[in-house]
């Protein structure tokens, strides 16, 4: 059986080209890890995005929506969870819009690149994928 993902560095932050959703579900799966997904068509602002992220990967009642505690969510909070096998992250449709422009983009994505070296240094497998709307 192929490999998933065997071309995808373990710690990335990439567009989702050519991947489908089910085919990175179907990787997480085989390979045993989380599989965290959230479709962002329906934000336009940064509150929005991140009240979304937060529903649709089920962060506690106590998350302060903002990048510090999305940073923090999904680094801390998930290493004082247990052993963590890997990460398949998805967010899918960022907003491009006024509300949410290119320097919030950037800013939401740099949060997933900080959270894959982190997880990187503790030798976790963290792949994260996007496209935008």
């Amino acid at each position: 059986m192929e490999t998933p993902l065997r071309t995808v560095r373990p710690n990335i932050v990439q567009s989702i080209r050519a991947f489908r959703v089910q085919d990175l579900q179907d990787a997480a799966t085989q390979l045993g890890h989380h599989f965290l997904y959230a479709n962002l068509g329906n934000a336009q602002s940064k509150q929005e995005v991140l009240d979304m992220i937060a529903a649709q990967y089920t962060f506690p009642a106590h998350f302060g929506k903002n990048f510090d505690a999305l940073y923090d969510c999904m680094t801390d909070l998930v290493h004082k969870s247990g052993p963590q096998p890997g990460f398949i992250v998805l967010l899918e449709q960022i907003p491009a819009n006024a509300k949410f422009d290119k320097e919030a983009r950037e800013q939401l994505l740099d949060i997933f690149r900080d959270a894959a070296d982190y997880w990187a240094d503790r030798k976790i497998p963290f792949r994260c994928f996007y496209s935008f709307l």
